[in-house]
């Protein structure tokens, strides 16, 4: 007999529905956005070499200016808040360009489909969180109280998740519609990598082997893996010092997904074990487990073996 497929209760498909269409609304807003950088680039406005994100307070001001016909690079520029506004001089520079009213009319067209998609991806999100408030295994385990918000012991699965480095709650709303809230379709957490076409494969052809790709798998699950991966990869923890140990000797894409991996398997532990909670064991993990003496030996062997006579003294 063939074992059974992974079917999700009718809760977790209604909530998959909205978390796959608020991630596809999401791309269709990056692209427009790259797409207003692209006509500003036309125009000879080099403003995103300045401003870092070009639809935030400052860069929405200045091109609602530049729309209702305003082309002073001095006055467009004195919109800069924040951050922004020690950089007048490269502003000023940057929003010299020939911007006139075609690029206008496309802008605002541009503006109105981003604010609508927003408007669309915010009610998105509401809905997802109403639908995650009505499951019952998504629910804080112990009492209610203060604690549960604030990550006691009584915290909800979303709160769990949200302590792994990298994840946040977008992050966990996507992972828990994805793989569920019920681990009992997974034995182990080696049964979800290897669903999720996360694990090591190994070719073998006659007395040959060799490590083979990863399978294509669930692309939302994979994306906002790769996404939670790369952000870990940037922290002070243990999964980022993973990162940076694996990516030295064998690159970029195989350190994210070793990484992705580890992740993944950590959320299978929190969610099969409502009690269970994330204890990040330390950038230095991989230090303190080194055995000193050994390290000593090895050393001296090494150079033993080049020919030197090696003396010890302890230093002072």
């Amino acid at each position: 007999m063939l074992r059974p497929s992974f079917v999700p209760p009718p809760g977790i498909r209604r909530l998959r529905d909205y978390t796959r269409l608020r991630a596809e609304l999401i791309e269709e807003r990056s692209r427009h956005k790259q797409r207003i950088e692209k006509l500003l680039e036309g125009a000879l406005v080099k403003l995103s070499t300045v401003a870092t994100d070009l639809l935030g307070v400052s860069g929405r001001a200045m091109l609602e200016a530049l729309i209702a016909d305003e082309r002073d690079p001095r006055v467009l520029a004195g919109l800069a808040r924040g951050k922004l506004r020690p950089k007048r001089g490269a502003l000023i520079e940057a929003l010299t360009g020939r911007f006139d009213a075609h690029h206008a009319e496309l802008a605002r067209m541009l503006l109105d489909e981003i604010d609508g998609l927003t408007e669309k991806i915010e009610r998105l999100t509401a809905r997802i969180e109403a639908l995650l408030g009505e499951l019952p295994e998504a629910q804080p385990s112990g009492p209610s109280g203060p604690a549960d918000t604030a990550g006691g012991p009584g915290a909800s699965a979303l709160a769990r998740l949200d302590e792994i480095p990298g994840i946040g709650l977008l992050a966990a709303e996507v992972i828990v519609a994805e793989i569920g809230l019920d681990m009992a379709q997974f034995p182990t957490a080696g049964h979800l990598v290897s669903r999720a076409k996360l694990s090591p494969r190994t070719i073998q052809s006659g007395p040959r082997s060799h490590s083979g790709r990863v399978g294509k798998g669930n692309p939302y699950l994979k994306g906002i893996l790769g996404e939670v991966a790369a952000a870990a990869a940037r922290t002070n923890t243990f999964l980022g010092e993973r990162y940076r140990r694996l990516v030295r000797r064998r690159g970029k894409q195989r350190a994210l997904v070793a990484v992705a991996r580890s992740i993944l398997i950590i959320v299978w532990h929190l969610l099969a074990d409502p009690a269970a909670r994330f204890i990040d064991l330390g950038a230095d993990y991989y230090e303190r487990r080194i055995n000193n003496d050994r390290k000593t030996r090895n050393l001296v062997r090494q150079l033993q073996a080049l020919g030197h006579q090696v003396t010890l003294s302890p230093a002072a």
